[in-house]
């Protein structure tokens, strides 16, 4: 591919050093002791939490190692999710397909040609059984990134624990189960804001009680920031996100002091790095004071802002793909020093494609790099106590709720989404990412900075995806129509509609019968579809 060489143009800055960041907060040349309240800053795990939620950091037990992976088939899923943990990964973080994600199955003639191709193709419990065939769920922690069908992904994860013989109340991982952000960056979402909402409580309040040790929801602001916001709005749109669902479950007669245990946040981390480590103690310290002074929670594990994160995301790029690996190494040190408890490491080639097993083996060797040889995570929060990141952190936090006030005067969370609001923020936002980075204001080395005149993009290994997928999806999905019960598949969905029909109903027991009867994903949608409708999105001009 022969490109343009971006320092010869006179359409692109001079690369410079700017003073702020992305955020608007000032970065000064240098800072002292003046500017810091010892106060504020506190002990690790202790409140406001800033320094981190545990006393003893890492020491006490390292993040998990959670890559992101699936594709294709759960044959071909199953044999990476192996590949990966004998390579040392620590948990399990599953990808769905796009039919998947927003409630189609194979058959439907909108998922013919996404099936396989960014995540997973799992429409019904045969092929979760496939999945994680020979894991034992009771050892190892699972993550779904998936929302709209989140609640039925989850049901489908309780029923391969209940095949398998696992109890429940053993089971550990994540649904990401976020909504609202849906909404406003991504678009897999299926119902209308209410009753979305509605299922996420039922969930979450149903997992509280049957598996104790799980995550029912990871609020994102991951999402967000890959749309365009920078890192104070990423925090503020996902702790606004976070109140929103516990005022809906402290509505639904939820126990702050239970529910709140349980709740799970996650993030991206690009390469600013003093900004990235200072949204992330501001974050944990605000949401801390929210549970507290808002909501009254006491106990300090009600006050934890616990949180995974993805290093890479859109801060990757295609031309010269190997300062990618590069970019990943500084966001996971950045990671560390935030305190995240678990971290994804993107391969280097996924700018492009999906993961080669080099690429992703690579990508976990990065982590364990970080883990073991640099020596950053045997004390906590090291870098607590730099004048620079003490006021840096005051000043995120200052941000953070500036934009979290904008979003109450308009009228909270859910006012905005369905106003289209924040859509039109986070899209103005966006625009004025590229346009900065299109100028060479915001620097990307390899890029539109430090090119090479007729460079060729270059990488090692190409992955390939099995052009058979499809039908072979196709193939296994007909025969599970063909050997499942009818009636009990129609039994089940009839008892799931009239929960659904009724507002203190909770669908999950009867979602979970839904999958053991081997309903599909597409009829479950369907089913709910009937009683709750779908959201229409609003059009901003």
């Amino acid at each position: 591919m022969t490109m343009p060489d971006p320092q010869t143009s006179p359409s692109l800055a001079d690369p410079v050093l700017t003073p702020a960041n992305r955020s608007g907060v000032p970065v000064p040349p240098s800072v002292d002791a003046s500017a810091v309240d010892p106060e504020r800053i506190g002990q690790p795990g202790q409140y406001p939490f800033t320094r981190g939620i545990f006393p003893d950091g890492y020491q006490g037990r390292l993040w998990t190692i959670r890559q992101y992976s699936g594709f294709g088939t759960a044959e071909e899923s199953n044999e990476r999710y192996k590949f990966l943990l004998a390579q040392g990964q620590t948990g399990l973080s599953v990808a769905l397909d796009l039919p998947t994600q927003c409630g189609y199955d194979p058959t439907h003639a909108m998922a013919r040609p996404e099936i396989g191709k960014v995540g997973v193709s799992l429409s019904n419990l045969s092929e979760a059984e496939i999945l994680f065939k020979d894991l034992d769920l009771s050892k190892i922690s699972t993550s779904f990134t998936i929302n709209g069908t989140a609640a039925i992904i989850y049901a489908m994860y309780l029923a391969v624990a209940d095949k398998q013989g696992v109890p429940r109340s053993k089971l550990t991982g994540t649904i990401q189960n976020d909504i609202l952000k849906e909404y406003v960056a991504r678009g897999t979402w299926i119902f209308p804001v209410r009753p979305s909402m509605r299922l996420i409580a039922d969930s979450i309040l149903y997992s509280n009680e049957v598996t104790p040790r799980f995550n029912p929801i990871s609020i994102a602001g991951a999402h967000v920031r890959d749309a365009g916001a920078t890192a104070a709005e990423e925090m503020a749109y996902t702790l606004a996100n976070g109140l929103a669902y516990v005022d809906e479950l402290r509505a639904r007669g939820g126990d702050v002091e239970k529910f709140a245990k349980r709740l799970s946040f996650f993030f991206y981390v690009h390469m600013d790095f003093f900004e990235e480590i200072a949204k992330f103690r501001a974050g944990r310290r605000l949401w801390a004071r929210f549970m507290k002074e808002r909501y009254g929670a006491q106990d300090p594990k009600a006050q934890h802002l616990r949180f995974g994160v993805v290093c890479g995301g859109s801060s990757l790029v295609a031309p010269q793909p190997y300062n990618n690996v590069v970019r990943v190494a500084v966001e996971t040190m950045a990671a560390v020093f935030g305190g995240a408890q678990s971290i994804f490491t993107c391969a280097f080639d996924e700018a492009f494609q999906i993961p080669t097993e080099f690429s992703a083996e690579l990508a976990v060797r990065t982590q364990q790099m970080i883990a073991f040889e640099t020596g950053i995570a045997r004390t906590v929060d090291p870098l607590g106590g730099s004048y620079f990141l003490e006021q840096h952190t005051d000043q995120m936090e200052a941000k953070i709720l500036e934009v979290m006030g904008e979003i109450d005067a308009y009228g909270g969370v859910e006012k905005a989404i369905e106003d289209g609001w924040i859509q039109m923020r986070l899209a103005e936002r966006g625009l004025e990412r590229k346009l900065d980075t299109d100028s060479g204001q915001h620097v990307i080395v390899g890029q539109n900075h430090f090119r090479k005149t007729d460079e060729e993009i270059k990488v090692g290994e190409v992955f390939k995806l099995d052009p058979t997928i499809a039908q072979r999806a196709l193939e296994k999905f007909q025969r599970t129509l063909d050997t499942r019960s009818q009636s009990a598949v129609d039994t089940a969905l009839a008892r799931l509609s009239q929960a659904a029909a009724q507002d203190k109903e909770n669908v999950m027991p009867y979602l979970v019968d839904c999958c053991h009867a081997y309903a599909t994903v597409g009829e479950m949608v369907a089913c709910l579809k009937q009683q709750w409708g779908e959201f229409k999105e609003p059009v901003n001009l």
